[in-house]
């Protein structure tokens, strides 16, 4: 994700978002490929969920062009600070639709997390910015796919939950896409690998994740991307670094091995 995050910057200063998402999407799909051979071919895509997969792709798209629209309005350390409200979202989420029971440990991770994250960014309240809102459109986006994933997870193969969430992309982006579309610049095309891998792989290790922990679990360990990002955004794009970053990651971390210490 951390190189999603340079990649994203670097290909939406010459590319519509849409046009972004399109090559990502149509270029996962391929990369996914070798994966599914090696599985035992397409017999593992075989799914009874067409609804909850479609679902899921419209969740995942929508947060993906709100997530790329914030990356040009705000700095990367609130775009990821904004995200880790998902935890949040994605709790309440779980609880009512998958079951899922929220323990002191889970709880408290979480809380550890978002005070991490506030510390890292220390946004202002008194005014909610367009980037600012946005992206919290985005998370709220994210924590349905992430709850959608882990209900599939029980029913489908990982690989098949990535490659149809990959194809219901490229089938929604299209339109939009071709509306909008150049052709990229022969430099750009590196960097659209970049975002196209990352994409699609982070999908796929995410539902490998949440297929073997609760969802709640998985969102508050990712929590460690927020001292990670700030950190990439210092070194690649000047942005804020401080002592208030590492008090805020040492509170992220504490609370992401809180989490998945098992008890004895």
């Amino acid at each position: 994700m951390l190189m999603l995050l340079v990649a994203g910057r670097a290909t939406t200063r010459d590319l519509n978002i849409f046009q972004i998402l399109e090559i990502r999407a149509c270029i996962g799909v391929a990369l996914l490929f070798p994966l599914i051979q090696t599985a035992g071919g397409v017999k593992v895509l075989k799914t009874h969920r067409v609804f909850e997969h479609l679902s899921r792709s419209v969740a995942q798209y929508a947060a993906q062009c709100l997530w790329f629209l914030a990356l040009t309005l705000i700095p990367v350390a609130q775009v990821v600070s904004i995200e880790f409200t998902m935890p949040i979202w994605t709790a309440v989420l779980a609880v009512i639709f998958l079951g899922e029971t929220l323990s002191v440990r889970t709880v408290t991770a979480i809380a550890l997390g978002v005070v991490g994250v506030a510390i890292v960014v220390r946004p202002e309240f008194n005014e909610a910015t367009s980037g600012q809102l946005v992206m919290l459109a985005a998370a709220v986006a994210i924590s349905i796919s992430v709850v959608l994933t882990k209900s599939l997870t029980r029913t489908d193969h990982v690989l098949a939950i990535t490659f149809w969430t990959l194809v219901g992309q490229c089938l929604l982006g299209f339109i939009p896409a071709a509306h909008v579309w150049q052709w990229p610049a022969p430099s750009l095309w590196g960097w659209l690998f970049v975002v196209a891998f990352c994409g699609a792989f982070s999908q796929y290790c995410l539902s490998q994740a949440v297929r073997h922990v609760d969802a709640t679990v998985v969102v508050s360990i990712d929590f460690l991307r927020v001292p990670l990002s700030a950190l990439l955004g210092w070194l690649m794009f000047s942005e804020r670094l401080d002592a208030y970053t590492l008090l805020g990651a040492v509170l992220i971390l504490t609370g992401s091995l809180l989490n998945v210490k098992r008890t004895p």
